[in-house]
């Protein structure tokens, strides 16, 4: 049976097996290089993913995917205090193993942290999707994310330093 649930402290080591695939899946796209820098997990992975599920929920949420009971997915939010003091859902990580795409896992966990950001009573939700990676951003609109701005940059390194490519990846 495929589900999506929130996540567990068993559910730890499955969870930076999945986190550790997406930074090198996303590593390898368009800004990814800079992305790994500044948002992406950062070692030791397993410590921020435990972090993340022992959060309050008052504070974020951590969900996961499975076929069979087997977790193949997981995503994760926190909740950021506006300037004003109002709640902003971000969800910061989600991901679902290839071979487990397009069955209506990532609606799943997106459902799941949709509700949570309603039960926090937060004013929206924010993620990011880097540049070019149509699927992220197509995935996302069909929940009514849209754009609401762009970040720009210009790489300042040699383009031997996968951080500072100017081959359009940073």
């Amino acid at each position: 049976m495929d589900a999506a649930r929130v996540a567990t402290g068993d559910d730890l080591a499955a969870i930076t097996e999945l986190a550790t695939e997406a930074v090198a899946e996303l590593s390898e796209l368009r800004g990814g290089a800079v992305w790994r820098l500044q948002d992406g997990r950062q070692e030791p992975v397993e410590a921020g993913i435990k972090a993340d599920v022992a959060r309050p929920r008052a504070e974020g949420l951590a969900v996961v995917a499975t076929i069979h009971e087997v977790v193949v997915g997981y995503g994760i939010s926190r909740i950021d205090e506006l300037a004003d003091g109002s709640p902003l859902s971000v969800i910061t990580d989600l991901y679902v193993h290839p071979e487990a795409r397009g069955i209506g896992l990532g609606e799943a966990m997106m459902d799941l942290l949709v509700a949570h950001a309603n039960e926090v009573g937060a004013v929206g939700i924010d993620s990011l999707a880097l540049p070019g990676d149509r699927g992220t951003k197509n995935f996302f609109e069909t929940f009514g994310l849209k754009a609401r701005a762009i970040v720009v940059h210009r790489s300042l390194r040699p383009t031997d330093d996968p951080a500072g490519s100017d081959d359009g990846r940073a």
